[in-house]
Formats: structure tokens, C-alpha cells, sequence
């Protein structure tokens, strides 16, 4: 199938003038078609690059440069130090569906004023299961749980669905991928929150001081990421989970703590 008879690579490829960033991915219009590589690479030159055929992407796609495991295909890890060249619109939308799985589809389908999105109340309501817990989560805690776990340092995809108080991403560090529906990385964490609410609560008084030490930690945790492998991006049941991190951020930052004001003030 060709752009001429496929309305959705049509419109994608008609966005390429010279060049059009896809998240990680830069693309480039060629003579003889298309050129791929990593944005980092941008300035690269190619013979300093790896080059790749189609058939090499998807075990390229599995793994960041440190060998561990990219559960999501949409996180800011793809590996660098490559370049792929293709020969039409066809071998470029198969390359884009390895890289990012349904990239084009859903920016297609995102066109539209009103583009077909399933927030969160109702693609958690048609769970059964062990992920029907997720509707338990409130309002608040499901915007906290998405804000989380769809922070630009873990998701590249603009998120268009929502939960009430909750708005869709602005575009700020994202790409032009959207998410139209929570993802199965988002419900399994969910499903720790839930978990997480409901285990005992301890009784911990916070200075606004102590807050703001508490959060400055998280801020240097996560700015300092395990590049041992040690942590596994899903592995919501271990406490140094970075999402996890995150969400505490969003619960701290949601504390009524007044400023704190210095003996000297």
C-alpha cells in the first residue's frame, strides 16, 4: 500500500518538508526517499554512524545502550548512534511502526477536533479482573498517578486523555505522538497506587523545612538515574521505582505545607 491509497501516511508524510522530528527520531527527506536517525545524532557524521537495515530496528527498539529492557516504546531511551536509510513512504511507515508502534495511526486519528480519546473513568471501567481496582483511585489520585507516570522523563507521547481535574498535555517536552488512551504500563501502575493507598498509613509530621529536604531528595534522585540496570522500568513493587518517586513528588507537592520563613525574616 502506497501514500496515494492510505489517507493517514499521506497526511503524516505531507508534514515532511525537509525534515520532521518524531520524539527521538529525526527524518529526513532524501533523494532516493528517507533517512532515519537519532535526534542526538542530528549534527552526526554518517560514516561515524552504524547503518541500519529495516530488519535491524525492531531488536535496535528492545533495548536502551545499557542493555535493559524498554517496556514502552514511547520512553526517552532509544538507543543512538545509528542511521537507517529507506526507499519510499511504505518502508518509512514500517520503520515508524517498529520505532513507535501506531505513531502514525494516532496522529491521524488525532487530527480531528475532537479525536477519538477514552479518558480515564472509562477505559478503567471496562477492566475486569485485577485491574478493576483502578477505579477505585479518586480524581486526584488519578491525576497525580498520570502525571507520574506520564512525566516527559519517562513518556514522549502527548497525552489527550484525562481524568476530572486533570487537563491533556500541552505539548511541553512531548512529541507530536499522542496517547489516546491510558497505556497497559499506566494501569499496572494504577493497580500499585490502589495498592499503595491501601496499605496501613504511618503518622509522620512534616516541618515545611523537612518537606522541602524530602522533596529536593526525590528532585536528586530522580535527576541521578540507576544506569546499572539495577532498577527495571516496570518493577512498580520496588520503592526506588523512579515513577514511583515521581508520584510521592505529586503527593508532596499537593500538601497544604505553608512557605517556610527563616528566624532572620
Amino acid at each position: 500500500m502506497t501514500a496515494l491509497d492510505h489517507p493517514a501516511l499521506r497526511a503524516f508524510t505531507a508534514q515532511i518538508r525537509d525534515e520532521l522530528a518524531v520524539a527521538q527520531v529525526l527524518i529526513r527527506r532524501t533523494k532516493h526517499g528517507f533517512e532515519l536517525r537519532h535526534v542526538d545524532d542530528r549534527d552526526r557524521a554518517e560514516k561515524t554512524l552504524r547503518e541500519l537495515k529495516l530488519t535491524d530496528l525492531r531488536a535496535l527498539v528492545q533495548f536502551t545502550a545499557g542493555r535493559a529492557f524498554r517496556p514502552l516504546k514511547s520512553a526517552p531511551n532509544l538507543q543512538t548512534g545509528w542511521v537507517l536509510r529507506l526507499n519510499d513512504d511504505t518502508e518509512l511507515e514500517s520503520a515508524l511502526n517498529l520505532i513507535y508502534p501506531g505513531a502514525i495511526a494516532d496522529w491521524f486519528a488525532a487530527q480531528p477536533p475532537q479525536p477519538p480519546v477514552s479518558h480515564y473513568r472509562e477505559f478503567t471501567h471496562r477492566q475486569t479482573g485485577m485491574y478493576r481496582i483502578t477505579t477505585l483511585l479518586s480524581d486526584a489520585q488519578a491525576g497525580q498517578v498520570a502525571r507520574a507516570c506520564c512525566h516527559p522523563q519517562f513518556c514522549l507521547k502527548r497525552r489527550l486523555w484525562t481524568v476530572n481535574g486533570l487537563t491533556p498535555d500541552a505539548g511541553e517536552g512531548k512529541s507530536l505522538i499522542p496517547c489516546l488512551e491510558p497505556c497497559p504500563l499506566l494501569l499496572e501502575f494504577a493497580r500499585k497506587a490502589v495498592r499503595v493507598e491501601q496499605e496501613e498509613k504511618l503518622k509522620l509530621e512534616l516541618s515545611p523545612g523537612e518537606a522541602a529536604t524530602l522533596t529536593a531528595a526525590l528532585q536528586i534522585a530522580l535527576a541521578t538515574p540507576d544506569t546499572r540496570g539495577n532498577l527495571r522500568e516496570a518493577d512498580f513493587n520496588a520503592p526506588g521505582n523512579p515513577r514511583r518517586l515521581r508520584l510521592l513528588l505529586e503527593k508532596l507537592a499537593a500538601l497544604p505545607i505553608k512557605p517556610t520563613v527563616s528566624a532572620e525574616d
